[in-house]
């Protein structure tokens, strides 16, 4: 797994979110274990507490269940990809649009950009 931070949201919640963005991508299936927390933490190079923090999210949201002293794994129920997919795609969506409001664009003009960028012509 490979980790991207940025400065601009809680670290937490990048992990968080980049955990589920490979749930919905099938690179971590049902059942999968994942590294232990300490693991985790140091190829992301963060704090195991702030791993910690986003793992027991992701369980208390469904995304992972634990086996004591056995480790956390993908629950099964979270790997309804075609739905997490389309929950980060919107997430996503409304940053953009937002991004793009506070860049002073209009709707319609989003709109065009957008379909501008598709077709290939900038």
């Amino acid at each position: 797994m490979e980790w991207n931070f940025d400065e601009n949201t809680p670290i937490y919640l990048q992990i968080i979110e980049q955990i589920k963005k490979c749930i919905a991508t099938g690179e971590l299936q049902a059942d999968e274990k994942l590294p232990a927390v300490r693991e985790l933490a140091v190829t992301a190079g963060v704090n195991p507490n702030t791993m910690q923090k986003a793992l027991s999210q992701l369980e208390n949201e469904g995304y992972l269940y634990s086996i004591r002293t056995s480790g956390r794994y993908v629950s099964k129920q979270a790997d309804k990809s075609h739905q997490l997919q389309k929950e980060l795609t919107k997430q996503y969506a409304d940053a953009f649009i937002e991004n793009m409001k506070s860049l002073g664009y209009e709707k319609d003009e989003v709109v065009k950009i957008l379909a501008d960028y598709i077709s290939g012509s900038k």
